[in-house]
C-alpha cells in the first residue's frame, strides 16, 4: 500500500499543474461550456487514478518480464538467438503499441484510404524490428552508442532529402507514437536486463539507455522507405484527428480496452512461453508478474478513458479560443506552458526518470531529467504555434537544424547521456502530447487562416519528439562541467 500511496502522490502533483491551468483559463480567456468543463475534471480524475495503477503494474509485472528476457537473451551467447530475438520482439512489441494504432488511423483518414492502417501498422513494426536487433547487438558488442546514431541519422538525413515533402512529418511523428505507454517501459528493462550481465564493465549504465532511441528510428526509415516507394497524395478534407470520436462512452470503453489487450496479450504469451521453456521462476513471482499485467491493463485503460473522453474535446476548445483571439504571443505563451506541465503527466516519462535514477544510484536525478523535458516540450508546443501562425516556416526548417545540433553536441557529452537524450525523444510523445496538445493544435490551426489543421498536427508530434533530445544533451554538457569543475576543487 506505501508504494501505491507514493505514486498515487507523485502522479497528482504530476496531472494538477495542467488541470489548474485549464480551469483558469475557463474563469478568464478561454470560458468552456459546463459539459466540456465538467468533462475535464473527470478526465483528471481518471487519468490520476488509471497513471497510478499503471506504474504500480509496470513496476511489478513489465519490467521483470522485460528484464528477464534480455538475461536470456545473453545468456545463449548465440549471435542468431540475438538477432531473431529482436526480431520477434521488436515486431510483436510495436505491432501491439495503442500510440501507433491511433497514428496509423489518422494517416489512412488523410491519404484517403491509399495507405491503409495495416500498412503504417506493418511497415513502422518491421523498421523497429530491425532497429531494435542492431540496438541489441550494439549492447552486447559495446559499439560506441554516438557511432550507431551518427550513421542511423545520417541515413535519416540523406531519405528526408527525396521523401515526399508531406510524409516528412508522419515518418517522425511514427517514432514518437511507436514509443508509447506500452513499449517504452519493456524496451528499458530489455536493455537493463541486457547490460545487468556486464555489471563488470564501466559502460554497463550507459548500456541501459539509447534503446528506445535507436529502435525509434526504425518508424522514421520504415515510413521513408513505404512513402518513396509508393506516391500518395494527401488530402485535406478532413477537419479532426480523434481516433475515438463516435459512439457512447460504452463503445469508447470497448475500443479503448481491445486496443490495451492487444498491447499486453503478445508479451503476456511471450512470456508463458519462455516460462515453461526458459524461465522456471517460482510460482509466486509468476503470479506477481500476472497480477502486474492485470494491474498494467486496467491502469492504461482507465488512463485513455480519462484522456480521450475529458481530454481532447478540451484541448481543441482551449485552442481555437485562444488563437481566434489574434494575439501570436498569447498562443505561443500558452503553448509553452501547457507543453511545460503536461509531459509531467506521460506515464511513459515517469518509468524511464525512474529507471535513469535507478541506474545512476541517483547520480543523475529523476527532478533535474524532469524539468529539462518540461522546458524542451514546452519550447516545442511554442515552435509549433509559431509554426501555425506563420505560413512559410516549414517542419524541416527546424527539425533539420535541430537534429544536426543534437548530433554535434552528443560528440561533447557523456555516452550515459546520449542514450537518455535520444530515450527521452521517444518517451516525450506519449498519449498526453498525442491527445491534449495534438488537440489544442488542431483547434489553434482550425482557427487561423492559411493553416493546415493535418500537417501542423502531425509536425507537433515531431517536434516535441526532438527539442528534449537536445535539453538532454543540454543538460550532460552541465554536468560534465559540474564533475570537471568538483574535480579542480578536490585538487586544489
Amino acid at each position: 500500500m506505501q508504494i501505491i500511496y507514493e505514486k498515487l502522490k507523485e502522479v497528482l502533483f504530476a496531472v494538477l499543474p495542467i488541470t489548474v491551468i485549464v480551469v483558469l483559463l475557463n474563469f478568464t480567456i478561454a470560458p468552456l461550456n459546463d459539459g466540456q468543463l465538467f468533462g475535464f475534471i473527470r478526465g483528471s480524475f481518471l487519468i490520476v487514478i488509471g497513471l497510478t495503477i499503471f506504474l504500480f503494474g509496470v513496476d511489478i509485472g513489465i519490467s521483470p518480464i522485460g528484464r528477464y528476457m534480455g538475461a536470456s537473451i545473453v545468456k545463449s551467447n548465440k549471435l542468431w538467438i540475438l538477432v531473431a530475438s529482436g526480431l520477434i520482439l521488436g515486431f510483436l512489441i510495436s505491432i501491439a503499441e495503442p500510440d501507433l494504432h491511433i497514428l496509423a488511423d489518422q494517416v489512412s483518414q488523410v491519404t484517403g484510404g491509399q495507405v491503409t492502417k495495416l500498412n503504417i501498422v506493418v511497415v513502422v513494426s518491421i523498421g523497429i524490428a530491425f532497429l531494435l536487433t542492431i540496438g541489441l547487438i550494439r549492447i552486447v558488442y559495446s559499439i560506441s552508442l554516438k557511432l550507431i546514431f551518427t550513421v542511423l541519422y545520417s541515413i535519416v538525413f540523406f531519405m528526408s532529402l527525396i521523401v515526399p515533402n508531406e510524409f516528412l512529418s508522419i515518418s517522425f511523428d511514427s517514432s514518437g507514437a511507436t514509443t508509447g505507454a506500452m513499449t517504452v517501459p519493456f524496451i528499458l528493462a530489455l536493455a537493463i536486463g541486457i547490460s545487468a550481465l556486464r555489471k563488470s564493465r564501466s559502460t554497463s549504465n550507459t548500456d541501459s539507455f539509447g534503446l528506445v532511441g535507436i529502435a525509434s528510428i526504425g518508424a522514421i526509415l520504415g515510413v521513408m522507405a513505404m512513402s518513396i516507394l509508393r506516391k500518395v497524395s494527401i488530402s485535406s478534407d478532413i477537419t479532426s484527428l480523434d481516433p475515438h470520436q463516435g459512439g457512447g462512452v460504452f463503445e469508447q470503453i470497448l475500443l479503448i480496452s481491445g486496443e490495451v489487450l492487444m498491447a499486453l496479450l503478445p508479451i503476456g504469451i511471450l512470456f508463458f512461453i519462455l516460462q515453461k521453456t526458459t524461465f522456471n521462476l517460482s510460482k509466486s513471482k509468476v503470479r506477481s508478474i500476472t497480477m502486474g499485467m492485470i494491474y498494467t491493463f486496467l491502469g492504461l485503460v482507465i488512463f485513455l478513458i480519462g484522456v480521450n473522453t475529458g481530454f481532447m474535446d478540451v484541448g481543441k476548445t482551449v485552442g481555437e479560443i485562444i488563437a481566434s483571439k489574434g494575439n501570436t504571443f498569447l498562443l505561443v505563451g500558452i503553448g509553452f506552458i501547457l507543453g511545460l506541465v503536461t509531459i509531467l503527466a506521460e506515464p511513459a516519462v515517469y518509468v524511464l526518470t525512474h529507471q535513469i535514477e535507478d541506474v545512476t544510484s541517483g547520480y543523475v536525478t529523476r527532478k533535474s531529467v524532469l524539468v529539462t523535458l518540461a522546458i524542451g516540450v514546452g519550447i516545442a508546443i511554442a515552435l509549433s504555434m509559431l509554426r501555425i501562425v506563420i505560413e512559410p516556416l516549414q517542419l524541416w526548417h527546424i527539425l533539420l537544424p535541430g537534429y544536426i545540433i543534437s548530433i554535434i553536441l552528443m560528440y561533447f557529452v557523456p555516452e550515459l547521456f546520449v542514450g537518455i537524450a535520444f530515450d527521452s525523444g521517444g518517451v516525450a510523445s506519449g498519449p498526453m502530447t498525442a491527445t491534449f496538445i495534438l488537440a489544442f493544435a488542431q483547434g489553434a490551426a482550425n482557427a487561423i487562416e492559411g493553416a493546415d489543421i493535418l500537417l501542423d498536427g502531425f509536425g507537433m508530434i515531431a517536434m516535441v519528439a526532438m527539442t528534449p533530445i537536445i535539453a538532454i544533451l543540454i543538460l550532460g554538457l552541465l554536468f560534465k562541467y559540474k564533475s570537471k569543475k568538483e574535480v579542480i576543487t578536490i585538487e586544489s
